[in-house]
């Protein structure tokens, strides 16, 4: 057994057992990697991959416990070729963020502008997707942490700690009806609503409220992205309810906003990571610069410590 036996079968896995896109994933041939795989079965005495024919369509029971035992190991290889590297160039390197549309749009910029001033050498890669999606690259490692309002604090792999409090906002173009009376869900009901579709910043609060309150609003258009329910609403086709942190009164001229945390509630925009990743200087430094509340003793602490059920809770 070797370590590029255990990347065959992690990678063949992550690709949907499709051989010929692993075998991409990690520069061999398709040929290479069924035989690496087939040596390790042979090894092993036991089927990993369930076959017909020449078509791999899942894993076997053995096969899914070599495979979560792969993982585990192959992320320690990953980690301590990290820390090495971290201690070859330790301003140098890459960091790889899952995150949302309204997170990379109106949270991170000036968090990335000051790390890359601090660390002009390392690479950044935004990632963006729906929480699903960010918590699955999250899960497969292809990103370092995550950032979102929605990512899954389900998952006992991972940390999820909240970073900071934001609330919706009622906009509307200036002079319309529901920005002269008192906010309600009663007064918003009357007019059709843009906003999120429903994994997206906060909707699930927002779908709660109405319905705690036996209203059923109008939903003429749902979007991912901030900037799309802006638009609808300027084009008067209706009230929008978007992440406050999205607005701004003097780019978003001709639009007026009305807080609506009294109407939803607060959110909280949390930072998650595997417990099992190794942070280099550079990532901590991200981490402090996005969420200063985050200490860094506490979260390597925190990562350490599976039961440490309040920060994912928090």
């Amino acid at each position: 057994m070797n370590l590029q036996q255990l990347r065959f079968i992690r990678e063949t896995a992550r690709h949907g057992f499709n051989l010929t896109q692993a075998a991409q994933a990690i520069g061999t041939s398709q040929p290479a990697l069924s035989r690496g795989v087939l040596e390790l079965e042979a090894e092993l005495g036991v089927d990993i991959f369930i076959r017909h024919g020449k078509r791999i369509l899942g894993l076997t029971a053995p096969g899914k416990s070599v495979l979560e035992r792969a993982e585990r190991v192959l992320a320690e290889i990953d980690g301590i070729e990290r820390a090495t590297a971290d201690f070859r160039a330790r301003d140098a390197g890459e960091l790889r963020i899952a995150t949302t549309h309204t997170q990379a749009r109106y949270v991170l910029p000036a968090v990335i502008t000051e790390f890359r001033r601090r660390y002009p050498a390392v690479r950044l890669t935004l990632l963006q997707g729906s929480p699903k999606q960010i918590t699955q690259a999250l899960l497969g490692r292809e990103v370092d942490f995550a950032i979102a309002t929605e990512v899954s604090d389900e998952q006992p792999e991972l940390l999820t700690i909240p970073a900071f409090e934001w609330e919706h906002v009622v906009i509307a173009p200036r002079k319309h009806p529901v920005l002269s009376q008192p906010l309600s869900l009663q007064a918003l009901v009357r007019h059709p609503i843009v906003t999120y579709v429903e994994e997206f910043s906060g909707r699930r609060r927002i779908d709660n409220a109405f319905a705690q309150a036996g209203l059923k609003p109008d939903i003429v258009l749902a979007a991912i992205d901030s900037d799309v329910i802006k638009t609808y609403v300027s084009l008067g086709l209706g009230v929008g309810i978007m992440a406050g942190l999205a607005w701004d009164e003097h780019r978003d001229r001709g639009l007026a906003a009305l807080p609506a945390s009294g109407l939803f509630g607060m959110n909280h925009t949390r930072l998650a990571l595997r417990r099992d990743t190794y942070l280099r200087g550079f990532a901590l430094t991200f981490i402090e610069l996005f969420a200063p509340s985050v200490d860094h003793k506490q979260l390597e602490r925190l990562m350490r410590n599976p039961d440490a059920g309040a920060a994912r809770n928090g």
